[in-house]
């Protein structure tokens, strides 16, 4: 199983991350199947890809540790893909996920 994960901080008001999340989430091509306070669940829209390359995104928020709208959120990005080589499927949509989460303009990230 390919497993990619990474954290960030991220300053922007608690009640617009869902939004601004389903947004970085749709732009990379997935879609939410699941959202609960604290947690986001999305998979990677089939059809384009072999089923066992599918890859979903974990987005946990940590809303105990907010301060001054600043967001923790541990992003894991995981398919069934065996990650055979080091530029696999999930690997790429990891690399897709991180690149449109430091370029989103309603959020600025907070170096840590």
């Amino acid at each position: 199983m390919a497993r990619y994960t990474c954290s960030y901080l991220v300053k922007v008001q608690l009640e617009q991350l869902p939004l601004l999340l389903d947004e970085i989430l749709h732009s990379c091509g997935f879609e939410i199947i699941y959202q609960a306070i604290g947690y986001i669940m999305a998979r990677e829209i089939p059809g384009k890809i072999d089923f066992s390359k599918l890859v979903s995104v974990d987005v946990f928020i940590d809303a105990t540790q907010i301060q001054n709208n600043q967001v923790p959120l541990t992003w894991v990005v995981k398919s069934d893909e065996l990650p055979l080589h080091h530029y696999n499927h999930c690997w790429q949509r990891f690399n897709q996920i991180q690149q449109e989460i430091g370029e989103h303009s309603q959020w600025h990230l907070v170096p840590s």
